[in-house]
């Protein structure tokens, strides 16, 4: 069977740990087997060496959305910063802003400080204006002429651009894989074809016994729902993508990203994209519906109309219609809020609903779990989105309708403001 993604393909064969022989006990348990949960183990074991740490995933460690992810490591937040300062006040709105650009430049440090080889590259990314609708809307300061937008990404139509420094691309395959091969050298136990049924202070039970613990982390991003009693607590909703064969000299000549640039426009339907290490576009979208019961099924990770979206629109940005070498998607994790949150509550710990942007905001979580479950107190632990508690999701049909009319809606406005 194929790996989910180009990039775990990319890595050919995978090595499978061995499953939870049984009950055990630790004195921090983690449920999840991605960045969240690695991350945290890695800092908590350079941080307190004789903590005994355990990790359980279902499949094998990045089987989810940090092996499949579009590879930005990017100082993004999904809520605004009008609404994080109404919320909590100019100074920590922009103390959570900072700490999340600085995160980018730690993922890298920690990698290369690690030795793991990820394809970082922080270029930077863009934020293309291609409608006169989207100028009207990118208006203001720090808006890039079409010149100077051009310059970084000669797509089609191009009449200017927003462009933020505090991004990196990477391979998030290599940087997953890589992280779960140190923090196992540094004395983690993790047990892959393990699944998580349930949580509760004190306790994970998975399918192949019971791991006792006095700190439980909850680390399974858009797979929460599948939690015993998380149903409505993060919406699974799919994102797909695709990459080309590797692209011809003359094309980044005539295109640019010299510094691999990320790079998406100002459309309201999101859409990701990269150059590669290797000089393939990979590139891809929002637009696949919600499945009714926030289900999660491999069958979801395909949908051809999807995909052939996705490739019109990189004929439309680049005027060219290169070979599909892969085609694959995944969920991702969205809270009722859209609000990323951190915490630890009676012995419960808990990161995620990064609505996409996980790539950084996980390690950050991961750092500020560390202070957290290692009572510290420390700038981290006063950002705003630590136990932030999102409300849950309404109920089916209600959730189904919801969700899937939104993402209609945002589609519908695209098309109506060209």
């Amino acid at each position: 069977m194929r790996a989910p993604s180009f990039w775990l393909d990319s890595l050919g064969p995978l090595p499978r740990r061995d499953p939870l022989p049984g009950d055990t006990t630790a004195d921090v348990a983690i449920a999840g087997g991605g960045y969240t949960a690695l991350w945290t183990a890695y800092y908590l074991a350079r941080a307190a060496p004789d903590l005994r740490i355990v990790i359980l995933e279902a499949e094998y460690c990045g089987f989810g959305a940090s092996g499949r992810n579009g590879g930005w490591a990017s100082g993004l937040f999904p809520v605004s910063p009008a609404r994080l300062t109404r919320a909590y006040g100019a100074d920590r709105a922009d103390a959570m802003q900072r700490a999340l650009e600085d995160t980018v430049d730690e993922v890298g440090r920690a990698a290369a400080a690690e030795g793991i080889d990820c394809d970082f590259a922080k270029g930077g990314t863009i934020s293309l204006v291609r409608t006169p609708a989207q100028l009207r809307r990118a208006a203001g300061p720090g808006l890039l002429g079409a010149d100077e937008a051009r310059a970084i990404c000669a797509a089609n139509d191009v009449l200017g651009g927003v462009y933020s420094e505090h991004c990196a691309a990477l391979h998030p395959a290599k940087l997953v894989r890589g992280l779960a091969d140190v923090v196992q050298r540094l004395g983690v136990t993790i047990h892959e074809g393990t699944r998580v049924l349930r949580l509760s202070p004190g306790a994970i039970v998975t399918d192949r016994g019971v791991v006792r613990a006095g700190t439980i982390v909850r680390a399974l991003e858009g797979y929460t729902s599948g939690l015993h009693g998380h149903r409505r607590h993060i919406a699974p909703v799919y994102s797909l993508m695709i990459a080309t064969e590797p692209l011809p000299a003359a094309f980044w000549d005539r295109v640019g990203l010299a510094r691999r640039e990320t790079f998406t426009d100002e459309r309201r339907l999101v859409i990701y994209g990269q150059r590669t290490a290797d000089d393939r576009l990979a590139f891809g979208g929002r637009g696949a519906p919600y499945h009714f019961g926030s289900r999660i099924r491999r069958e979801y990770d395909l949908v051809p109309g999807v995909f052939e979206a996705l490739s019109r629109t990189l004929t439309e940005l680049f005027g060219i219609a290169p070979a599909i070498t892969h085609r694959w998607g995944g969920p991702l994790g969205i809270p009722r809020d859209w609000f990323p949150s951190v915490g630890l509550r009676d012995g419960v710990a808990w990161s995620g609903g990064y609505v996409g942007d996980g790539v950084a905001a996980a390690n950050l979580g991961a750092r500020t779990l560390t202070d957290l479950i290692l009572g510290r107190e420390t700038a981290l632990t006063a950002l705003p989105w630590v136990n932030h508690r999102s409300r849950r999701w309404e109920p089916e049909p209600a959730r189904w309708l919801g969700i899937n009319a939104g993402l209609r809606g945002t589609a519908l406005l695209d098309g109506l403001s060209l």
